[in-house]
């Protein structure tokens, strides 16, 4: 069968070779292009491009961040205690062609780099500072591994320790650890308002001592503020200087 000229299967032919040929990229891909084995200057997309197929090859890169979690890593702290840690790296590609050329699989070695960093920064810091200055180590692994991915064309943006598994006997000496510093601040409060108490008794004696009859004012008030609570029995002594101001009385009589 002929179309003016030119069989169909030819026809057809074109049409499925210019089928195979077009390409289309998304907004957030880039195609990097390998013409003869040799790379092109620039990558294409996104939108719709031309391969020729099979002189070409098209190796689609996305612009996306990924979200790489990094497996659980045994880790022995600076003060020896081995602790299981993981954590997450975001990153994404910023020299599509660069990620292609100069390192076989970007995302595998990201992952490989990020478990060895993350032990290797984790094992100089103490447990207490493991615990207690996340930010600052989370920005050393960050710094770390942008450093090292970039001449691979990716830029490591954000690296977070999500969690920090601790032995159970460390648990139990941590907690004992804690309700003993409790005990000391409550311990260090407590005599604190003792202290204070002891200086305001003080001035309070000094200021009641000025006036003799002040204290037996003072003893009647203290009387009545527990006798207002109508729960005790009270036993009232009978100070010496009332029997003496009494006994002086009648002795003038």
């Amino acid at each position: 069968m002929m179309i003016e000229g030119f069989p169909l299967i030819v026809l057809f032919g074109v049409f499925l070779y210019l089928a195979n040929s077009i390409k289309i990229l998304s907004e957030y891909e880039r195609g990097v292009i390998f013409r003869l084995g040799k790379l092109l200057p620039a990558p294409k997309g996104p939108g719709v491009i031309l391969v020729f197929a099979p002189i070409d090859r098209l190796v689609r890169v996305s612009l996306r961040t990924i979200v790489m979690d990094v497996p659980p890593q045994d880790v022995i702290t600076k003060d020896n205690v081995s602790v299981k840690v993981n954590a997450v790296v975001y990153f994404r590609v910023m020299e599509p062609q660069r990620s292609i050329v100069e390192v076989e699989d970007f995302h595998y070695a990201t992952s490989q780099l990020a478990q060895t960093t993350l032990r290797s920064v984790l094992g100089q810091v103490e447990l207490d500072g493991l615990l207690s200055e996340r930010e600052r180590l989370n920005h050393d692994l960050q710094r770390i591994l942008d450093e090292h991915t970039d001449p691979w064309g990716v830029k490591v943006s954000s690296v977070e320790v999500k969690h920090v598994d601790l032995p159970v006997d460390m648990q139990r000496a941590m907690a004992r650890q804690a309700e003993a510093e409790r005990e000391k601040r409550a311990k260090i409060i407590h005599a604190d308002g003792e202290f204070i108490a002891s200086e305001k008794l003080s001035q309070a004696a000094a200021v009641i001592g000025k006036e003799p009859g002040s204290m037996t004012l003072r003893y009647l008030q203290t009387l009545t503020e527990i006798a207002g609570e109508k729960n005790s029995t009270i036993v009232f002594p009978l100070p010496i200087d009332i029997l003496q101001a009494l006994s002086g009385k009648r002795d003038g009589a």
